[in-house]
């Protein structure tokens, strides 16, 4: 017998990543035709220097940020053009931000020459971070003047390298051309192409779509390929992978499940943040469902879906299945379902959503659970008493996944600040008899008033990426908590039995390991200031630790990890595979209507 409380079983699969902002350069356009009128007054460089104030002055201190230039050295005549397609300058190089150094930087340029994109794209990438995740934000009002370097070419050539870096371009009152040229830029790297047709749009843009680049999402894992049956399945051992999924698509995959063995199975993926996006038409939906041998349908289905899925929202899918828990009874086609054997999952992206791209990545998590010779303690409520933390909170820094959600040190007041549009997550560790209970609260930020309504949002989910429990409600920037009608959201004692329990919340809470809190603050509506928001999570964790259930036969870790522990573990590698992370479609400017807000508090939080 091995107990879990020995092996950490809650552990996901290692991935190389850590919470915290990603190193960011902002690319500007000083070529000549900066120096023309903006449509709302003043010139185009008036109008993105402001752009940029605004981002700096609501730049979280801790984040790296750096600002590339170019056109600003030469003029634009023909004879200049040799010089001037060269005319790239690094004006600051993406350090923990120094807010009057880049102010002043941006403040000194002087528009004049051409545009060449391509060769400020490879001067940008090269003065970020060697490895990790990293972003650059490129702002023009037109096309490259230069190429070659051809921009797309050089943004196809940062992705085939392996660079993390995504690509972020706003078109500041650009032509049709000039647009495909940017969005071809973005989607090559897995970023956003955001329109600005004006200063004033450029003002409220320019904020969000960098607040996206610093805490964006990367998906990872694996890499793996489901198959469109299940008699080509990939077998997949317990871990993390990654694949992709088309609109419509069903692919399936093979996971072997000893005899008494619980089956865990999750999908996520995450929906770019999308404008203009019409909130009837912004749902999407996932679907799960477990077939046996010889393809037998077992009858076990699960469905999730996301609203207002452009606001940027990571949907996932998740099914436990213990049919293997059940001996098989010697006849019927029903004993395909039942006792050790080979399982099939088969997920399908079902409702679709306006706007977003044909694929998409989908992170994959297997987890198989030994059989049990004690289960340890029954199953008990109530949940989680929260108690009120005092004192000013810590500082933490939410992740942009689940992959690199920040750890929370026990109970205690912890402070972030989130842009509008922004979608984080925080984790806690439980082992088994511990439970947690948490609320967050939204600070006063830019006054109260129709153009400051967006969404509100938090979810809880277990070590599967199950969700627990959640709460949203409309914001409208004069501050606000969740869970709106209760105390907290809370669990009860992490034990074994829980899955026996008749609350369906409380079963989800039977495997210890981490415990994830994801933070939405949708973005306001188009003529909202989208400044950012103080946010306050307030945790308890309680509980007395036990020593959990005893396991029939050794294991690894649930989810794939080879190392035993004893405490909360660091991440480490899954043997003999090689994770890697792939650029997903995350950010740009959401505008978030009144009626979906409405929609969303009818919604409300899950009974």
């Amino acid at each position: 017998m091995v107990l879990a409380g020995l092996l950490g079983l809650g552990l996901v699969p290692a991935l190389a990543q850590e919470a915290g902002y990603a190193p960011t350069m902002l690319v500007l356009d000083g070529s000549g035709s900066m120096k023309q009128g903006d449509p709302s007054g003043g010139t185009k460089m008036d109008a993105a220097k402001n752009a940029m104030h605004r981002f700096i002055d609501s730049a979280p201190p801790e984040a790296e940020v750096g600002l590339t230039v170019y056109g600003t050295r030469t003029g634009s005549s023909d004879a200049e053009k040799a010089a001037g397609c060269q005319d790239v300058r690094v004006l600051r190089p993406p350090r923990t931000v120094d807010k009057p150094a880049l102010t002043a930087a941006v403040d000194g340029i002087r528009p004049s020459g051409y545009t060449p994109i391509g060769n400020a794209l490879r001067a940008a990438a090269e003065a970020l971070p060697e490895e990790g995740p990293r972003a650059i934000v490129l702002v023009s009002d037109g096309e490259d003047t230069c190429a070659p370097p051809d921009p797309c070419e050089v943004a196809k050539e940062l992705t085939a390298r392996g660079a993390e870096i995504v690509v972020h371009a706003v078109g500041f009152n650009v032509d049709e051309r000039s647009r495909q040229q940017l969005t071809c830029i973005a989607q090559a790297t897995g970023g956003t192409y955001s329109d600005a047709p004006d200063g004033r749009t450029l003002e409220r843009i320019l904020p969000r779509v960098s607040a996206t680049a610093l805490r964006t999402y990367e998906p990872a894992g694996t890499p793996i390929a489901g198959r469109p049956d299940w008699k080509h399945a990939p077998v997949a051992d317990p871990g993390q992978y990654l694949d992709t999924l088309g609109q419509k698509e069903t692919r399936y995959y093979a996971v072997d499940v000893p005899q008494g063995a619980t089956a865990y199975f999750s999908g996520t993926i995450s929906f770019p943040r999308l404008p203009d996006v019409d909130r009837l038409d912004d749902i999407n939906s996932l679907q799960a469902r477990v077939y046996g041998a010889g393809g037998e349908d077992c009858h076990a289905f699960a469905s999730e879906q996301a609203t207002m899925s452009s606001d940027g929202v990571a949907l996932t899918i998740a099914k436990a299945w213990d049919g293997a828990t059940e001996p098989k009874k010697g006849s019927g086609s029903s004993d395909n379902c039942r006792g050790a054997g080979r399982y099939f999952f088969a997920l399908t992206w079902d409702r679709v959503s306006a706007g977003v791209p044909e694929r998409l990545p989908i992170e994959l998590l297997v987890g198989v659970e030994p059989a049990v010779t004690d289960g340890g303690s029954e199953a008990v409520l109530p949940t989680t008493t929260f108690a009120e933390p005092s004192g000013q909170g810590a500082p933490v820094v939410g992740g942009g996944s689940f992959n690199v959600a920040a750890p929370l040190d026990g109970s205690g007041r912890y402070t972030d600040t989130l842009q509008r549009g922004e979608y984080v997550f925080y984790r806690v560790w439980l082992g088994w008899g511990r439970g947690l209970a948490y609320r967050v609260h939204f600070g006063q930020a830019g006054g109260a008033g129709i153009d400051n309504v967006s969404n509100i949002a938090t979810s809880l989910h277990n070590p599967n990426r199950t969700e627990i429990d959640s709460d949203t409600t409309v914001f409208t920037g004069s501050g606000g908590t969740l869970p709106a009608n209760d105390t907290a959201i809370a669990t009860a004692p992490v034990r074994y039995h829980n899955r026996d329990a008749d609350n369906s919340n409380v079963r989800t809470q039977s495997v210890a390991g981490w415990y994830y809190i994801a933070v939405k603050l949708g973005a306001t509506f188009d003529d909202g200031d989208n400044v950012p928001v103080p946010v306050t999570l307030d945790l308890t964790v309680a509980g007395t630790e036990e020593s959990g259930p005893a396991y029939a036969s050794p294991s690894g870790g649930i989810f794939g990890d080879k190392e035993p522990t004893e405490a909360a573990p660091a991440f480490v590698p899954v043997a003999d595979k090689d994770p890697v992370t792939w650029p997903i479609w995350v950010g740009g400017a959401t505008l978030v209507v009144l009626a979906a807000a409405v929609i969303l508090l009818i919604r409300g939080r899950r009974p």
